[in-house]
């Protein structure tokens, strides 16, 4: 079991959850921030932090974004296990999932 980050996260990526994070498993997409699922300790602390309320614990994911669960994990198909989201840095890419969602306006 894994956090997984949802759709509120998407054009917001405020980061509290990265400075929580003990071992450095929230990567940053250009749209979205990622919690790479084997890395995950499952401790909780970047859960609270998020001022948007997007992560959500596996199990607890609201069903209208079960999809973001996959889209969490498919982050990675070719980053695979990087080991630390800090000496790798932000990736100019979302998946599709991600990249489909209208921006939030910035207004």
């Amino acid at each position: 079991m894994t956090y997984v980050i949802t759709l509120a996260c998407v054009d917001v990526k405020d980061k509290s959850c990265i400075e929580e994070c003990p071992v450095d498993c929230i990567y940053e997409g250009e749209r979205m921030l990622y919690i790479q699922p084997d890395e995950c300790v499952d401790c909780g602390a970047c859960e609270p932090v998020c001022p948007v309320e997007a992560i959500y614990y596996e199990d607890d994911v609201p069903e209208e974004w079960s999809d973001y669960t996959a889209a969490n994990a498919e982050f990675f198909n070719d980053l695979g296990s990087p080991g630390g989201a800090a000496k790798l840095g932000a990736q100019e890419f979302d998946v599709a999932l991600i990249a489909s969602v209208p921006p939030k306006d910035a207004s």
